[in-house]
């Protein structure tokens, strides 16, 4: 796949066939990307846990925060949810200032996750201390973000923003639009 077809179809994708299952390996292999990627003094102080059994997936599902804009919309509905989850942590004891690892990381692993066929959605809005006890963090790890995964069941429109209103929407279809600036608006000269 070319990189600019990689990275528009790497959407936030909130609704998914969830009976689709992603196996560990899948997901071992999405982390494997991350691993990869540019870390800041190359400390690489992320850690990782893998989400993906049906029951657990409800439990985390629970904790998570789906789209700001969408006021009307408490995310997707049984039948729609994730088939797994990644939960990106940073180790505490590994002494740096941490940075951007984790931008880096997620975007590896959703670029990894189109290529796979599938999609995700990066949820930076959770009830931290609640997924810290469901999943039994240790106090070491900082929970940064949980990305959801699965096969996409939504379209997703990229368009051109009007001014600066970049406020994504659903149409009646449920078709998600995500408006974009204009590159001669985002370029700036001097």
């Amino acid at each position: 796949m070319e990189i600019k077809d990689l990275v528009e179809k790497n959407r936030s994708y909130r609704r998914f066939y969830q009976d689709e299952v992603i196996s560990e390996q899948a997901l071992l292999d999405l982390v494997d990307l991350a691993r990869l990627s540019a870390s800041a003094g190359n400390m690489q102080p992320l850690r990782y846990m893998l989400v993906y059994e049906p029951e657990m997936n409800a439990k985390v599902f629970d904790q998570l925060a789906w789209a700001a804009f969408l006021k009307d919309w408490p995310g997707p509905v049984e039948g729609e949810r994730p088939s797994a989850y990644i939960v990106i942590l940073r180790d505490t004891a590994v002494a740096h200032p941490m940075g951007i690892d984790h931008g880096f990381a997620a975007q590896s692993i959703l670029h990894g996750a189109v290529d796979k066929g599938l999609g995700g959605c990066v949820i930076g809005a959770f009830n931290r201390e609640a997924l810290r006890s469901l999943l039994v963090v240790p106090p070491s790890y900082e929970i940064l973000l949980v990305l959801a995964v699965g096969k996409p069941k939504e379209k997703i429109a990229i368009e051109t923003a009007a001014g600066d209103d970049t406020r994504y929407w659903r149409d009646s279809d449920q078709a998600h639009h995500v408006p974009k600036r204009r590159l001669c608006d985002i370029v700036i000269k001097f």
